[in-house]
């Protein structure tokens, strides 16, 4: 039977020391100014959780099938492929968002940029505000 405990948690890991392992230096340098930016908007210093993903506060979740846990109020991730910012789902409440922001893409609940430069950075600044504000006001 697979162990059904969320492994994606907090760690003591330094956040740091995480993103200056990034070898792209432009990934490196864009996960630093979405730190800032997150910093600002939350108000919250950041947290590795599980092996990569950067996180800003907590709250705790429980579906409708028992599974429960905490996940970031709202974080990234620098994945080899894209930058990965994680939004509350349901994308369709981000679409005007989304129309001014540029090259991106979407799944349930990710926003994968590959640059900052693809970006309209001031529309990523609100489309991040408007996921933690949803958050905050579901949980």
């Amino acid at each position: 039977m697979a162990d059904s405990k969320n492994k994606t948690i907090p760690t003591d890991q330094s956040v740091e020391a995480f993103l200056n392992a990034i070898e792209d230096e432009r990934k490196r340098t864009d996960s630093y100014k979405i730190l800032e930016m997150m910093k600002q908007i939350t108000g919250l210093e950041p947290q590795v959780w599980g092996t990569s993903i950067i996180g800003f506060g907590s709250v705790h979740y429980k579906y409708d099938s028992g599974r429960e846990g905490d996940m970031p109020i709202t974080g990234f991730s620098p994945r080899k492929q894209n930058l990965t910012i994680y939004l509350l789902g349901g994308m369709d409440y981000y679409a005007d968002l989304f129309k001014q922001l540029g090259k991106h893409t979407t799944s349930v609940s990710c926003l994968y940029i590959k640059r900052l430069d693809d970006v309209d950075v001031p529309t990523l600044y609100r489309v991040i505000e408007a996921s933690h504000k949803r958050t905050l006001e579901t949980f």
